[in-house]
């Protein structure tokens, strides 16, 4: 499949929930809406995780001065087995929907899908949303917080939060330009706890598949980020870019990098899970897209599409990256 080109799509509006610990980051202030703790006023964490969605969507839809009307279709995803968070918001909201799931690749793809519905005139407004939570996903994926296993230090913190936004026709400052759907790539990495390093190989295919297909190259972009690959696996990315002769030119970065002090937080190698790059794209890289300190960005949103009986297995870890590219337009 090959990379999709939009001419008629653009970000009508777009908001971003998050916990505390994404609060007391260095975006903190640039999130639409934040709670003090990972309860977030609820009772239990998956409870919690669905709050988020409910003001993410609840204020990227009252921002663009729309109604829940407005909206033709919801295109979203989580982490949680069947979509929980995502089955129960759109439960309530009474619209056509379609869950995805790609991991932490889910936030490029529901944007993808949704941009997709969009250009060829299936819908006029789509709502698009990803979440994630760091209690919900350590519960699924590996031990729960409670149990207080030790951590290794290539560990990635999962980002709590769930951030949305609003696509159409009409024009606007942000253009979704075009959409590289990924390909599953198994580099044979089998530590759950080091999902950077798996994910790191599908997210250089994926580039190289944009850079091929668009006949571009990173001079092309102001600013190209990965979704979550932490430490080790913006490492490895960069070190796989290298080896291939590409000139990054400092234009290479990676969101779970970006949303947390590893100064002043207990961050491990970075943040993860799929409100990792949604709410670091949505709350800081877009404004300043919008702002012209870029022109032209691009957002890989990385996913491991491991199964905890899989990994007991001993099976591998699939992986996938999809990426969205965002313009600058003169609305």
């Amino acid at each position: 499949m090959k990379t999709i080109i939009f001419e008629n799509v653009y970000v009508q509006s777009r908001a971003t929930a998050v916990g505390k610990m994404e609060k007391d980051g260095p975006l903190g202030s640039l999130f639409d809406v934040t709670f003090e703790d990972s309860y977030c006023n609820e009772k239990t964490f998956e409870k919690a995780e669905r709050a988020l969605v409910y003001h993410a969507c609840d204020q990227a839809i009252r921002k663009g001065n729309k109604k829940i009307s407005d909206i033709d279709v919801i295109v979203g995803g989580d982490l949680i087995n069947q979509l929980t968070s995502s089955h129960y918001f759109a439960r309530d909201m009474n619209l056509p929907f379609l869950g995805m799931y790609a991991a932490c690749a889910t936030s490029s793809l529901v944007i993808g899908e949704a941009a997709m519905l969009v250009e060829h005139n299936m819908a006029n407004y789509a709502l698009a949303f990803t979440s994630s939570h760091v209690a919900t996903a350590e519960r699924q994926f590996r031990y729960p917080n409670e149990y207080g296993v030790q951590k290794k230090p290539t560990t990635t913190l999962t980002v709590t939060g769930s951030g949305a936004l609003v696509l159409g026709r009409k024009k606007t400052k942000i253009k979704v330009r075009a959409f590289t759907p990924g390909k599953i790539i198994d580099w044979d990495h089998k530590d759950a706890n080091d999902m950077g390093l798996a994910m790191a190989p599908a997210a250089y295919d994926t580039l190289k598949t944009h850079f091929q297909q668009t006949n571009t190259t990173f001079k092309d972009y102001d600013l190209i980020v990965t979704g979550d690959l932490s430490k080790l696996g913006y490492s490895f990315l960069m070190d796989l870019c290298v080896q291939d002769g590409y000139e990054i030119d400092h234009r290479l970065h990676d969101c779970g990098l970006m949303i947390y002090d590893f100064e002043k937080q207990d961050a491990f190698c970075g943040g993860s899970g799929c409100a990792c790059s949604m709410c670091v794209s949505l709350a800081k890289l877009l404004n300043e897209l919008e702002q012209g300190v870029y022109q032209r960005i691009m957002v890989i949103a990385t996913g491991a599409l491991l199964s905890p009986v899989a990994i007991q297995q001993k099976e591998s870890i699939p992986c996938i990256a999809h990426a969205i590219v965002y313009e600058r337009s003169e609305a």
